[in-house]
């Protein structure tokens, strides 16, 4: 039996995804500006995107047998609890288990549904390997990329992670997202804390407090540091502030996207008195595992002196 796109899509709805949809693979039509991008030094110590940039510019080149990907959202957005201006932040999506790992658990299932309906390739992807994801999900008829850089879906917002697989079956392909919704919005950019947006659409990493705080492995400088406005790991300003997210957010079903209140009554020598060994008991399934200990300890500390400047 041919398995049909329509079959695929159901699939993944069933797999608790909130949106799925396939393009074809191809030349990247931001090509040139992912070269400007990597040359003004914007993506920092993120070295592996120099490396990977043929790929990135033509998802051809990704898997040789494979002729399409199949795209999916995966939201993971719950209603905060509680609010506190004195305490450090963490991203919401490190609250929970790893997304690396709950959304891979899911999409590998829609994989094997491929392989067992003759697909010779179904590699999956999850915020891994040389895939720009933003681009398909947008070539997939998923949504647009937004003046902050991230993918924005009409009636949904941004809280979602974006997944794909690498396949030869000949899917029915979906026709591109191609309307910018974002207007002349420009709220994400001027919350921006410490002033990471060069322009619209282009983020300059090295100031990013998401990057800070999880790829950077040396001392924050002071000036940025002091500008974190109390995140520890992460930042969901952008999100926090987005008029799409603000009006359609809606909680996710996936349980293990659930915040599991490990930080709850974090003090300000939280890191500092935990083991590695703790640390790892506590945080090895979780997106804190990244940065590691160490660099978790940087985190805090800076995040409580930037709310202490106020």
């Amino acid at each position: 039996m041919t398995l049909t796109a329509t079959a695929v899509k159901a699939r993944a709805a069933e797999l608790g995804f909130i949106a799925c949809g396939i393009t074809d693979l191809g030349p990247s039509a931001r090509a040139d500006a992912l070269t400007a991008w990597l040359k003004s030094g914007y993506g920092g110590n993120m070295r592996y995107i120099n490396r990977q940039a043929k790929k990135r510019k033509d998802t051809r080149l990704i898997d040789s047998e494979a002729t399409r990907a199949v795209v999916i959202l995966d939201n993971y957005y719950y209603p905060e609890s509680t609010s506190s201006e004195s305490t450090p932040k963490l991203a919401r999506y490190s609250r929970s288990k790893d997304y690396h790992i709950v959304t891979l658990n899911r999409i590998n299932q829609l994989a094997k549904l491929m392989l067992d309906h003759g697909a010779k390739t179904a590699r999956p992807y999850v915020d891994t390997g040389p895939v720009p994801e933003r681009e398909l999900a947008e070539r997939a008829g998923l949504g647009w990329i937004g003046k902050n850089t991230m993918l924005l879906r009409p009636g949904l917002g941004s809280w979602f992670v974006i997944g794909s697989i690498f396949t030869d079956l000949p899917l029915d392909v979906d026709a591109p997202f191609t309307t910018d919704h974002c207007g002349s919005c420009t709220k994400c950019l001027d919350a921006c804390p410490t002033d990471a947006f060069v322009e619209p659409y282009v983020l300059n990493a090295t100031r990013c407090i998401s990057y800070l705080t999880i790829e950077y492995k040396q001392e924050i400088p002071a000036e940025l540091a002091g500008q974190f406005d109390g995140w520890a790991f992460g930042c969901d300003v952008c999100n926090d502030v987005c008029p799409w997210n603000l009006r359609f957010a809606t909680e996710t079903a996936v349980p293990d996207f659930r915040n599991r209140g490990e930080m709850r009554g974090a003090d300000e020598g939280f890191f500092d008195r935990m083991s590695e060994e703790e640390f790892q008991a506590r945080f090895g399934d979780t997106p804190l595992a990244r940065p590691g200990l160490e660099r978790m300890r940087r985190n805090w500390r800076n995040a409580w002196a930037s709310l202490r400047r106020g």
